[in-house]
């Protein structure tokens, strides 16, 4: 190869690129035009509301159709999930600054710790009805 064709290729390529620069700016302006026109779905506050209401209706029927043979396990998830909430609860409420999210961190961390210690304390007499009643001394049971 000689010069003149090694130049040649390098204008061909440099045109190239410079036609599939303004091919990606092109589509880069429309993609940012359809996201300016799709991201209009409305009220984000009605969105999450909806997602809320729809969450407490499942979680509803779902507690509700728990076997009683379930119980117990299920008791020990909702523990775990609330000592999930606690952490969580924990790092809203740290800052200095008092706001609506350490309020309502503070009131997550409460109802979470209610929550938790509650269902140790019936997890725990759940467990000792299985035990087995040993005898006093000096009481006989016949």
């Amino acid at each position: 190869m000689d010069a003149d064709t090694i130049i040649q290729q390098s204008n061909a390529l440099a045109e190239q690129a410079s036609q599939l620069a303004e091919q990606s700016a092109d589509l880069a302006s429309n993609v940012a035009l359809l996201s300016s026109t799709s991201s209009t779905s409305g009220d984000p506050i009605i969105f999450n509301l909806t997602i809320f209401v729809l969450a407490i209706f499942i979680g509803f029927y779902v507690v509700w159709s728990v076997t009683p043979a379930l119980h117990a396990p299920l008791m020990s998830v909702t523990n775990a999930i609330s000592s999930v909430i606690i952490v969580g609860a924990l790092i809203a409420v740290g800052p200095q600054e008092t706001n609506f999210s350490t309020l309502m961190g503070s009131i997550a961390m409460t109802l979470a710790a209610v929550n938790i210690f509650g269902g140790f304390i019936v997890s725990n007499r759940m467990l000792a009805m299985f035990k087995k009643k040993s005898a006093k001394p000096g009481v006989k049971y016949e």
